[in-house]
C-alpha cells in the first residue's frame, strides 16, 4: 500500500520478525544511541524531525523537556490510538514493521533515562495489536534490553497498553488516565506531561510515526534525513489519501510534496469525471484547502500558511459531485458521538452543532440556523479541556467560509 518506499516502508520479509529486522540493519540506531546518549537529541534537532501525530511540535524540545526533570521512574508513551476518519498510517507501521516503532521508543528511553516505555494501542486495529505484542516478546527474549538496563540502573519495562479505543483517548492527557487505570478523560495543562505524567512523573508522549523515524536519523545521521525533504522541509511524511480518489492509499513521499502530486499523480486523479473540489487536511478537524491551494507543499509550515494544519498528514479529498454540507455533517456527528461529555461546551455544542447541520443537509434549514452556527463557532472555541470542540468549529467554520453558497442554497427560506 505504501508507494515509493524512501524510510519507513518495511523491508521485504521483515514484518513483525525482529532477526530479520537486525538483518536489515535494524538495532544499529540503538547501538549508536548507546555509544553517546548525549547526542541523540542534538541529532533529533538537526535533523528537524518534528511530532508526526497532529502539531507538528519539535521532537528535540519535547524529549530535552523529560531529559531534564529530576531522576527516578520517567515513561516513554508510543501514541498509537488513531481513531479520527482518514488517517491510517499508525496501524500500517504497527501491524507491517513494529520494530523500527519499537526501537525507537527504546532509543528515547535511552535518550531521556525512562524506564517504562509502552505502547498505548487501539484494540480496534486488531492486527497493528497482534504485531505489536509479538513483536515485544521478541525484544524481551533477544536481549537486546539489557544494555539499555546497564545504562538506567533500572529494570525496563517494555510493554503493550490497549487504548479505551475512543478517539478522545488520543489526546495525551487522556492517554494518561488510561494508562493510569481512568477514564480517559483530558486534563487541564499546565502541568505538562514532561513535568507530570503517568503517576505524577516525567512522561514523553510521541505518535508511532514519530519514533518510528528516529532510529534511522540515528542510524543514517541528521544531514541525510533532512535531505529527504523538498526545499525546507525534513524527511519524510506518511500521506493517508482517501475521498473521491481513483487510487487511495498511504503513500510514504518527501515532506513537502505537493497536494497536486499527490493526488493526480500518486493517487490517479480523480475518481470519475468530477473535478476536485476539496480537501479535508491531516483528517477532518482542521480548515479545508480548496483547487486554488492544490499546488501547496505539504509540510508543516506550507500547510499552516494557507491557514490551515498538516495534522496527520491525511488528505480526504472531496469531488465537486460531493455536498460539502453533507460531509460536514458527518465528521461533526463523530466530534459529538467522540465528546467525552467532561465539559459542558463540549458535549452540547458539538451536538448542536450537529443537529443544525443535519437541518440544513436534509432541505429543512433556515436563516436562522446559519446563525446560529455562526453563533456557535464563535462562543465554542477554547471551552473544553482538549482540542475535539475546537476541531469542529474549525472544520465547520472553514467550510461556511469557503463554500457559504452551498449552506444558502439548502435554505428554504
Amino acid at each position: 500500500m505504501t508507494h515509493r518506499p524512501v524510510l519507513l516502508a518495511p523491508t521485504a520479509a521483515v514484518g513483525a520478525d525482529l532477526d530479520a529486522w537486525l538483518q536489515n540493519g535494524g538495532a544499529e540506531g540503538l547501538r549508536h544511541a548507546l555509544a553517546a546518549p548525549e547526542r541523540i537529541i542534538p541529532a533529533l534537532a538537526r535533523a528537524g524531525l518534528r511530532g508526526m501525530g497532529g502539531a507538528g511540535f519539535p521532537t528535540h524540545r519535547k524529549w530535552s523537556s523529560v531529559a531534564g526533570q529530576s531522576a527516578g521512574d520517567k515513561y516513554v508513551l508510543c501514541n498509537g490510538n488513531e481513531d479520527e476518519p482518514g488517517t491510517f498510517k499508525d496501524r500500517h507501521l504497527l501491524s507491517a514493521s513494529p520494530h523500527q516503532v519499537i526501537e525507537g521508543a527504546l532509543i528515547a528511553a535511552v535518550a531521556v533515562d525512562a524506564n517504562h516505555v509502552l505502547l498505548y494501542v487501539n484494540p480496534h486495529q486488531h492486527e497493528a495489536l497482534k504485531s505489536t505484542r509479538a513483536a515485544i516478546e521478541q525484544w524481551r527474549a533477544s536481549g537486546l534490553l539489557a544494555p539499555i538496563e546497564r545504562r538506567l540502573g533500572l529494570r525496563l519495562a517494555l510493554d503493550v497498553v490497549e487504548s479505551s479505543g475512543r478517539y478522545i483517548g488520543g489526546e495525551e492527557t487522556a492517554v494518561i488516565a488510561t494508562i493510569e487505570g481512568g477514564f480517559p478523560f483530558p486534563r487541564r495543562k499546565p502541568p505538562y506531561p514532561a513535568e507530570s505524567g503517568v503517576h505524577g512523573r516525567p512522561t514523553l508522549i510521541n505518535n508511532v510515526e514519530t519514533l518510528a523515524n528516529v532510529t534511522h536519523i540515528l542510524r543514517h545521521g541528521a544531514d541525510w534525513y533532512r535531505a529527504l525533504g523538498i526545499g525546507e522541509a525534513c524527511g519524510t511524511k506518511l500521506y493517508s489519501l482517501s475521498g473521491d480518489v481513483l487510487e487511495p492509499g498511504l503513500f510514504e513521499l518527501p515532506m513537502g510534496t505537493s497536494l497536486r502530486e499527490l493526488v493526480f499523480t500518486h493517487g490517479g486523479g480523480m475518481l470519475g469525471p468530477l473535478a476536485f473540489k476539496a480537501v479535508f487536511t491531516g483528517g477532518p478537524s482542521n480548515t479545508l484547502l480548496t483547487a486554488d491551494d492544490l499546488d501547496v507543499a505539504l509540510d508543516f509550515d506550507s500547510v499552516a500558511q494557507r491557514g490551515s494544519r498538516l495534522g496527520t498528514g491525511a488528505m480526504i479529498v472531496i469531488s465537486a459531485g460531493t455536498s460539502i454540507v453533507r460531509k460536514v455533517a458527518e465528521y461533526v456527528d463523530f466530534f459529538a458521538a467522540g465528546s467525552c461529555g467532561q465539559c459542558t461546551p463540549c458535549k452540547t455544542g458539538t451536538y448542536q452543532l450537529s443537529r443544525l447541520l443535519r437541518r440544513i443537509d436534509t432541505g429543512v434549514g433556515v436563516q436562522a440556523d446559519l446563525r446560529a452556527l455562526e453563533s456557535l463557532c464563535a462562543l465554542l472555541p477554547g471551552s473544553g479541556r482538549c482540542g475535539l470542540v475546537d476541531g469542529a468549529v474549525t472544520v465547520v467554520r472553514s467550510s461556511m467560509q469557503q463554500f457559504r453558497e452551498e449552506y444558502e442554497r439548502q435554505l428554504i427560506d
